[in-house]
C-alpha cells in the first residue's frame, strides 16, 4: 500500500510527464499514491495552448502563455519524441520533421488522451500559497477555484512544481522608450506578424524568440526586421530584410540609437529579453532561485529542491531536449518519492550539484551545450526505467539543426530527420516553410495525406 499524497502543480508537458510516470507504473498493477493536479489555465498543454488573449485571461489571472500563431517546432520533432508514444503511432504515418504548433499539441494530448490523466487534473485552478509544516512533513496549499470564486485548501506530502519558466517577462527598461509612438511589447504578449505587415520592427534580444518572431514577420510581411543583440549576435546569415545591431542605447521619439553610432526609425519594438522563474505562490524558502540556465543551482539531478527534499521542480532547466526530458525527470522523481531512489545526505548532493554546476559552466558553445545536457539525461536515465533511447544520435541531429539553420535560416525547417525511437524516416512537407501560410492542423495532415497518396 502506498500511503502518501502527491500535488501537482501545472498541466503543461511537464506536470502531464509527471502524471503518465504514475500513469505507467499503474499499468504494470503496481499501487500508486493519490494524486491531484491543478491548472490554472482551461485545459492542459501548458505553453502550448493558444489564445488571443494578452495581459490577463478570462478570470483576470495573469495570462500564462506566450504561443502566438503561426509557430512551427524551431528544432526537429525526432528530438522530442515521447519514447512510449512516437508520432507515427499518433499519426499513423510519417509527417515532416518540423510540423506547425497545433500539429505538435495534437501529438501531446493524443498520448495523455489515452491514458486517465484528465480525472487527476482539476482546471482553473490556480496556487496562491504554499506553507511546510515541519511537525506534519506535509505541504498546506492554499488554492482558488477561479471559476466558482472559492478559496480551498489541500494537504500533500510532496508538491512538484511544473509550472514552467516562460511566463514571466524580462522588461527591461531604455531611455525614451516611455515616449515611443508606435507599439511596444514582450514577445510574452506577441500573437502573431499580421499587425506587423509593412511595418519596420525591432526586436530586442539574440535568443530563439528574436530568432524566431523576426524570421516569421519577415515571411508574413513586414518591411524590415532588425534584431539588436546585448553581447554578441544570433550568428547565422539573414536574408535582405533582416539585420543585426549591437544593442541600442536609447530612443528618441520613433528612432532608436545604436552602440555603433548609427540609428534608425521603427513602427514597432518588440522586447524578446527573456522570462523570470517566478514563483509567487512559494514562501522564500521553499522557491527556486535561478535565471535560466541549463542546471540551476539547489536542484539535486536538477529535480529535488535540497533544502526541502519533498519539493520537487520539474523542466526548470533551459532547454534543447523538451518533452522527452521532462519524462524522465518525471520518472525519476516517481520512483524517487516511491521509495527506490536512495536521496544521500545534503552535503553528498550538494558535491553532485556542484559537480554538474562546474561542468556546465566549463561550456561556452552551442554544441557543448547539447552535449551538457545530453550527458544530464544518459545520467537520469540509469536511475529510472524510462524507456532507454539513442541520445547520442538525437544529439547528433541537435547539432545538425544547429547547422542547417547557420546555412539557411529560411530553409532549415525543410531538412528531414529518423525517429531514434522507432526509425520512421520524416517527409518533407508538401510547401517550403517560407511559402506556407497556413498552420492549422487539417491542412497539414489533409496535405501530408495528399502527398503520401502521390508518393
Amino acid at each position: 500500500m502506498v500511503n502518501f499524497k502527491v500535488g501537482i502543480i501545472g498541466a503543461g508537458p511537464s506536470g502531464l510527464a509527471m502524471l503518465r510516470a504514475f500513469e505507467s507504473e499503474q499499468k504494470k498493477g503496481n499501487p500508486i499514491p493519490e494524486i491531484k493536479c491543478y491548472e490554472k489555465q482551461d485545459n492542459w498543454g501548458g505553453m502550448w495552448n493558444y489564445t488571443w488573449r494578452t495581459g490577463v485571461g478570462k478570470y483576470g489571472e495573469p495570462l500564462h502563455g506566450s504561443m502566438y500563431k503561426y509557430l512551427w517546432s524551431n528544432g526537429p520533432k525526432e528530438c522530442l519524441e515521447f519514447a512510449d508514444y512516437t508520432f507515427m503511432e499518433h499519426f499513423g504515418q510519417p509527417i515532416s520533421s518540423y510540423p506547425p504548433r497545433e500539429v505538435l499539441f495534437d501529438y501531446i494530448q493524443g498520448r495523455i488522451n489515452k491514458s486517465n490523466a484528465r480525472s487527476f487534473i482539476q482546471f482553473n485552478t490556480v496556487a496562491r500559497w504554499v506553507e511546510y509544516l515541519e511537525d506534519q512533513k506535509q505541504f498546506r496549499v492554499v488554492f482558488d477555484n477561479l471559476v466558482k470564486n472559492e478559496t480551498f485548501e489541500e494537504y500533500f506530502d510532496y508538491l512538484v512544481v511544473g509550472t514552467g519558466h516562460f511566463s514571466t517577462p524580462n522588461m527591461p527598461y531604455f531611455e525614451g522608450i516611455d515616449q515611443f509612438p508606435g507599439t511596444v511589447m514582450h514577445a510574452h504578449d506577441f500573437r502573431g506578424a499580421d499587425q506587423f505587415v509593412d511595418q519596420k520592427l525591432l526586436l530586442i534580444g539574440s535568443s530563439y524568440s528574436a530568432e524566431d518572431i523576426g524570421v516569421q514577420c519577415y515571411k508574413h510581411g513586414s518591411k524590415s526586421v532588425t534584431i539588436a543583440y546585448r553581447t554578441a549576435p544570433i550568428g547565422v546569415k539573414w536574408p535582405d530584410g533582416i539585420q543585426e545591431k549591437p544593442l541600442l542605447t536609447h530612443f528618441e521619439g520613433d528612432r532608436a540609437f545604436f552602440s555603433d553610432g548609427t540609428h534608425e526609425q521603427f513602427d514597432a519594438v518588440i522586447m524578446c529579453t527573456g522570462y523570470q522563474h517566478k514563483f509567487p505562490f512559494l514562501p522564500d524558502e521553499l522557491r527556486l532561485k535561478t535565471n535560466n540556465c541549463l542546471y540551476p543551482d539547489n536542484l539535486y539531478k536538477g529535480v529535488i529542491f535540497n533544502d526541502n527534499e519533498r519539493l520537487i521542480y520539474l523542466g526548470m532547466q533551459d532547454q534543447y531536449y523538451t518533452f522527452n526530458m521532462f519524462d524522465v525527470q518525471a520518472w525519476f522523481a516517481r520512483d524517487y518519492m516511491l521509495g527506490r531512489v536512495d536521496l544521500p545526505i545534503k552535503e553528498e548532493r550538494e558535491a553532485d550539484i556542484k559537480k554538474w554546476v562546474d561542468y556546465v559552466d566549463s561550456t561556452t558553445t552551442d554544441v557543448e551545450h547539447v552535449d551538457f545536457q545530453t550527458d544530464y539525461i544518459k545520467d537520469l536515465i540509469t536511475l529510472t526505467d524510462y524507456p532507454p533511447f539513442n541520445l547520442d544520435k538525437v544529439a547528433e541531429m541537435f547539432k545538425s539543426w544547429l547547422n542547417d539553420k547557420k546555412v539557411n535560416i529560411l530553409n532549415y525547417r525543410d531538412q528531414v530527420y529518423t525517429s531514434v525511437m522507432d526509425g520512421t524516416e520524416a517527409v518533407p512537407h508538401h510547401t517550403p516553410w517560407i511559402e506556407e501560410m497556413d498552420d492549422s492542423l487539417e491542412r497539414y495532415l489533409q496535405q501530408e495525406n495528399i502527398m503520401e497518396n502521390v508518393s
